[in-house]
């Protein structure tokens, strides 16, 4: 299921706009740009971000920072509550907030400022309470400290294509003869290549790479053993560990959105 709307605030007189949605399961934006950054919190679900840059996934209770300008097309997995946070370029640059996507953890207090401000009418009292909180969320956010979910795409379109490729037919089976290969290059110039424009050898951007769609295909609903063995781990028991070694947790209580200390 497609949707081409987005939330219609860009022009609200006001350098921070938050807002509240409900998203079926399955439901993609297509690729488009908003003139504010925007902070996408996942509330409930899953939420994928995919950029010319690579990929970000957005478990519950975790959020996704996307600057003003960049171009991104988000796919909810599960039904999703997500709430948004449209913060002006100068309030951005004023808080330092990052000119690149990222995932954060989200701590209690963010949490306890969302749910404050999304009462909050469109055109709150700059000078008041309202003002004062607002302030302070996208302060709070800017002290959140980034997760690693995200699997960078070359901007060698050989080595572009070769991942792109593997994000279709994700398995941590793939090995770097068949990407290579597949990119239509040396084992020797593509395990060079690769590290040069990623920061990290093929071998870990594969088992993020995984993980990502893993965790994107237990928020629909699969279960743990089939997930494991179709990404080719040899019994859910590797998967888990591997799941728990990059990211601090099993999958189920990953999943289950534990709050961030």
């Amino acid at each position: 299921m497609r949707n081409t709307l987005v939330d219609p605030y860009e022009d609200i007189a006001r350098s921070v706009v938050v807002t509240a949605n409900d998203y079926a399961s399955g439901l993609s934006f297509p690729v488009h740009t908003h003139r504010r950054g925007q902070f996408a919190f996942a509330s409930r679900g899953t939420i994928s971000v995919a950029t010319p840059q690579g990929r970000w996934l957005v478990p519950p209770q975790r959020a996704c920072w996307v600057p003003a300008g960049i171009s991104h097309e988000m796919t909810m997995s599960g039904p999703v509550t997500m709430l948004n946070v449209f913060v002006s370029p100068e309030q951005a640059q004023a808080e330092q907030l990052p000119d690149h996507c990222c995932v954060y953890g989200v701590s209690a207090l963010l949490r306890h400022l969302l749910d404050e401000a999304i009462d909050l009418p469109a055109m709150y009292d700059v000078q008041g309470r309202a003002g004062k909180l607002m302030n302070l969320l996208v302060a709070e956010i800017a002290a959140m400290s980034p997760l690693s979910l995200h699997a960078p795409l070359p901007s060698d379109a050989r080595l572009a294509r070769a991942c792109r490729w593997l994000f279709a037919a994700p398995s941590i089976g793939v090995g770097l003869d068949m990407m290579a290969a597949e990119a239509g290059l040396s084992r020797r110039s593509f395990t060079r290549l690769f590290r040069e424009q990623t920061g990290v050898s093929f071998a870990q951007w594969r088992q993020q790479a995984c993980l990502l769609i893993a965790i994107e295909r237990l928020s629909g609903g699969q279960a743990v053993t089939r997930v494991a063995l179709d990404l080719g781990y040899a019994s859910p028991s590797a998967f888990s560990s591997a799941f728990r070694r990059v990211l601090g947790d099993t999958p189920s209580r990953y999943l289950a959105g534990r709050p961030a200390s």
